[in-house]
């Protein structure tokens, strides 16, 4: 059974900075793409960043130039950086690779 665990979250100010990481439990290679989305309270859930197993990256307009998603090669884990964050950047966020889903951890930021 594979599970996607989830870690970092919690609670900064505007402008600071949090790195989640997302592993794929029981695997220290796990050569798929990687994603990771945001579920902000009282909105749908909102695809932020992924990476494939070359390296390269995709992001959402709203966390381009703030956010970067980073792993070595195909290994575990996968981490995204999140620098100069806002209050609209809170929520629940959670890795996604195949059909795989983590249980999400929670990121707030106060202004």
């Amino acid at each position: 059974q594979v599970q996607l665990v989830e870690s970092g979250g919690g609670s900064v100010l505007s402008g600071g900075s949090l790195r989640l990481s997302c592993e794929a439990s029981q695997f220290t290679y796990w050569p798929y793409d990687m994603s990771w989305y945001r579920q902000a309270p009282g909105k749908e859930r909102e695809f932020i960043a992924s990476i494939d197993t070359e390296g390269h990256t995709r992001y959402a307009d709203s966390v381009k130039g703030r956010f970067t998603i980073t792993r070595e090669n195909a290994e575990n884990p996968v981490y995204l950086q999140m620098d100069m964050l806002e209050p609209e950047d809170t929520g629940i966020y959670r890795c996604m690779s195949l059909t795989y889903w983590g249980q999400g951890t929670q990121v707030t930021v106060s202004s």
